[in-house]
């Protein structure tokens, strides 16, 4: 049976001991391939765009473009609007018709996050009952690309539990990304996840749905044990964005003469249905729908 609610499916997860997959888009053809392995695999899925992606996109072109994939295939897809870095950006996905709202007050003090995601929480329901709302805790390092240089996670930067629990109880967030050892973006160094700090957020807080974000990078082990643990979504992006961003210059090199764009991508579009089927299976959500 065909779930239409974001946060219920969340729920099964977290029940079920399975993620949600949660991957960013910047163009049609990556959602066409996310899109395909969903329908493959009968996995449900999170589509997300950063403040940029969106930007390039639109805003309405984003919310769109998911809804028509949404019915052409009759699975389960949801948008998020990732990483909204003010209340004024995630206010726009809101009002754009997203299914789900990132809004990242992480590097604001304590006090200016909970005030921040509480305003939008408010102002999220009263527009869509059923919209899902992401706040973010804890300093995240990285950005969402390849870095040459070893980023060192120090105490500080993980969340704290006590935070944590205030955190939610104050803003009412459907979910919580908090920092766990992982990092944005792929660094010469692995992530280290702190298991037993997911496992004791899960158990304070086992009715808020716990995001893992900076997928990319993070050993195939950990992620698996990360969603044993009360993760129960999780975010890949830069390894997106390198399936495809390879697989194009690939392609040109190999055709210099093609001018048609359709005909460069199937390749591009089949390199990205393999890191989603990858990612998808270590998830443990294939045939959830």
């Amino acid at each position: 049976m065909m779930e239409n609610n974001l946060r219920s499916i969340l729920l099964r997860a977290s029940t079920e001991v399975w993620a949600l997959g949660h991957f960013n888009i910047s163009n049609l053809e990556q959602l066409r391939a996310i899109v395909n392995v969903g329908v493959s695999l009968q996995a449900p899925l999170h589509i997300g765009t950063s403040e940029g992606e969106r930007h390039f996109i639109g805003l309405k072109q984003a919310v769109h473009m998911v809804r028509a994939f949404r019915e052409e295939t009759g699975i389960p897809i949801f948008l998020n609007a990732d990483h909204s870095k003010s209340v004024e950006e995630a206010r726009a996905a809101v009002d754009a018709g997203y299914d789900s709202v990132h809004v990242d007050l992480s590097a604001m003090s304590f006090e200016e996050n909970v005030r921040g995601t509480q305003e939008l929480v408010k102002y999220a329901k009263s527009k869509n009952p059923d919209i899902s709302i992401e706040g973010e805790l804890g300093y995240f390092r990285g950005k969402s690309e390849v870095q040459k240089e070893i980023i060192e996670i120090k105490p500080e930067d993980l969340t704290n539990i006590d935070q944590a629990k205030e955190f939610v109880e104050r803003t009412q967030v459907d979910r919580l990304a908090p920092v766990v050892g992982n990092i944005h973006g792929i660094a010469a160094n692995e992530p280290k996840l702190d298991i037993d700090l997911i496992k004791k957020l899960h158990k304070e807080l086992p009715n808020t749905i716990l995001v893992l974000h900076g997928g990319s990078g993070i050993p195939d082990d950990q992620m698996k044990e990360a969603a044993k643990s009360g993760i129960s979504n999780i975010h890949v992006n830069t390894e997106i964005r390198l399936a495809y961003t390879n697989a194009l210059r690939e392609v040109i090199k190999n055709k210099p003469d093609e001018t048609t764009p359709y005909k460069l991508f199937p390749d591009v579009i089949s390199a990205v249905e393999d890191k989603v089927k990858e990612k998808l299976l270590i998830f443990g959500s294939l045939n959830k729908i």
